[in-house]
């Protein structure tokens, strides 16, 4: 934990923020003076940054003896419609309610006079985000497939709420919901790009053209994948937390299977830049093919136009990284270095792996 941070990411008042070029992520005073306001600890804050993300922000704060969690957008300027923090966190409070594993939401900042953006406050957990290492207690072979298993029965679980009642049905709109994906992710590609990459609108014609009727409605999680889940930190293998819900909607429940299935590593399958939790090419854990089959025999659903979702996820996926590239190349993510960089080739494997998918879809349509 840091206690006397001072920089560009995180300093310690409101005055030496307004000095800098470039906004921090975390002004303590201000930060400070929130918590005293919802009555969160007392004296001095030690904090930590987590999390994987390439987007919003997640710090550990601790706080005479308290332990909570602030999550932030990036540094504005921000995209309409994006990083909405007070969404995120009604939805959250929605979805406790009907069980869902979530963080409790303890405060929302709805003032950017804070932070320069809203942010939100949710209690931390004791768990395992499982990423690049396997966490001893998950090592064994038995635990492995158990982790497996429990990433896709938590996404079952969650598409199996009622979403034609209540609070929840308020969160979206999910007729139609396809083809609002593939029109305002063609229309965010217009706005964040500064280069030309055909394949975008090639395969964006392509899946206009070929939208499949959804089967059910349900939660849309949007970035349902194991690096968004924490596992309890003992054996067997169970599911905490589901995090990072910006995205989230109602809509087709497929979506997030081919998402999840489109982005879990594989071995001898080729790496992209959504390859984020790598541990899954190692022995033991179930496939791409496995996991869809353990969804479908739970849902009913029919999984034959699974690659059509699956093009559909690396296809948007390419144009949120590419967002993420003009981002850094305008100097706007000015401590990353290495995954902006890294788009500029990133993005077109994305590309072309959505491609190769969207082949999977028109061979079965021939057969």
């Amino acid at each position: 934990m840091h206690t006397v941070p001072d920089g560009v990411e995180v300093v310690a008042s409101r005055e030496r923020a307004r000095r800098l070029g470039s906004p921090p992520l975390l002004v303590l005073d201000a930060v400070t003076g929130f918590l005293d306001a919802h009555g969160i600890g007392s004296g001095p804050l030690a904090w930590q940054r987590i999390g994987d993300g390439h987007s919003n922000v997640t710090y550990l704060i601790e706080r005479g003896g308290e332990s909570v969690v602030l999550r932030r957008g990036p540094r504005p300027p921000l995209p309409k419609s994006t990083h909405d923090m007070v969404r995120e966190a009604r939805i959250q409070r929605i979805l406790h309610g009907h069980g869902v594993p979530v963080p409790e939401i303890l405060a929302v900042c709805t003032d950017e006079d804070v932070l320069g953006v809203p942010f939100y406050l949710m209690s931390r957990l004791d768990g395992t985000v499982v990423t690049d290492t396997i966490p001893a207690h998950l090592s064994p072979a038995a635990e492995r497939r158990a982790t497996s298993e429990a990433v896709v029965d938590t996404l079952v679980a969650l598409h199996g709420i009622d979403v034609t009642r209540g609070e929840l049905a308020s969160l979206g709109r999910p007729e139609g919901y396809l083809r609002r994906q593939v029109d305002r992710f063609r229309g965010l590609w217009e706005v964040n790009t500064t280069r030309s990459l055909p394949a975008v609108e090639r395969i964006s014609d392509w899946l206009a053209r070929h939208l499949p009727a959804s089967q059910a409605a349900s939660v849309v999680h949007g970035d349902y994948r194991m690096g968004n889940l924490m596992f309890a930190p003992r054996a067997p293998a169970r599911v905490l937390a589901i995090l990072d819900w910006e995205m989230a909607t109602l809509g087709d429940p497929l979506a997030d299977l081919g998402y999840l299935t489109a982005t879990w590593s594989e071995a001898g399958r080729p790496t992209t830049p959504l390859e984020l939790t790598t541990v899954t090419r190692s022995p033991g854990y179930l496939t791409q093919r496995q996991m869809a089959e353990r969804y479908r025999s739970r849902t009913g659903l029919d999984l034959t136009p699974l690659p059509w979702y699956q093009t559909l996820a690396l296809w948007k996926a390419a144009i949120f990284c590419e967002a993420i590239y003009t981002r850094w190349r305008r100097g706007e993510r000015p401590d990353d270095t290495t995954f902006g960089p890294s788009l500029e080739t990133g993005v077109p494997r994305l590309l072309e792996r959505a491609g190769q998918y969207a082949d999977l879809t028109a061979t079965a349509r021939r057969r």
